[in-house]
């Protein structure tokens, strides 16, 4: 069980909850500053919490472990990025974990494609050259589509559709109201649908 899980179960007016709960926004700031006490606490706190993201796209335990190693080594390298204002240090984390975890599938999907590319060239199969250029064009749609939404709203569909998250555990992380959390996602998602039905 993770420290996340632990600090829900006690009660919000728990002293010893704020003690389990360092201030990552502001040991970040350290971070950018290069310090390493510092970064030891944020990797305490969200170690587990980037590798459930990592695990949740890659499966694999020991791919997800070294591609959650490489996330919290790009916090430790880009700290100075973190915006408080823009979202929380968990969700910020989070986030590039995920893209990790993406970037690390797009990587052996592109390998295995060019594979698969190369033994039907061999064979005199020329491959589905249609299909490939609308799976191409749907995924910069959506990517395109993703980046007209606030960040609030982008933020929350990620950890939500992306990250594997509940609304619940969305709304813990990024430290507001369920409600509000399940506001965002509606109307990102309604964006989403309009942006794409224009696209066609």
């Amino acid at each position: 069980m993770n420290r996340l899980e632990r600090g829900q179960r006690k009660p919000a007016s728990d002293p010893a909850e704020e003690d389990e709960r360092p201030d990552l926004a502001r040991l970040l700031a350290q971070v950018a500053r290069g310090d390493h006490s510092a970064f030891e606490v944020v990797y305490a706190e969200l170690a587990g919490p980037v590798y459930g993201v990592v695990r949740q796209v890659l499966r694999d335990p020991a791919q997800s472990e070294e591609v959650a190693q490489e996330a919290l080594l790009e916090v430790w390298r880009t700290a100075s990025r973190f915006d408080p204002a823009k979202g929380s240090a968990a969700a910020w984390t989070l986030t590039i974990a995920h893209r990790r975890a993406v970037d690390r599938v797009r990587s052996e999907v592109a390998c295995s494609r060019r594979e698969e590319q190369a033994a039907r060239e061999t064979a005199g199969g020329s491959g589905d050259v249609a299909e490939i250029v609308v799976a191409t064009m749907d995924r910069q749609r959506v990517r395109r589509c993703l980046g007209g939404l606030t960040e609030l709203q982008r933020e929350s569909i990620n950890l939500a559709y992306y990250g594997g998250y509940s609304y619940p555990q969305v709304a813990a992380l990024l430290g507001v109201a369920l409600g509000t959390v399940k506001t965002r996602i509606r109307d990102g998602l309604i964006r989403m649908r309009d942006c794409m039905e224009v696209d066609w």
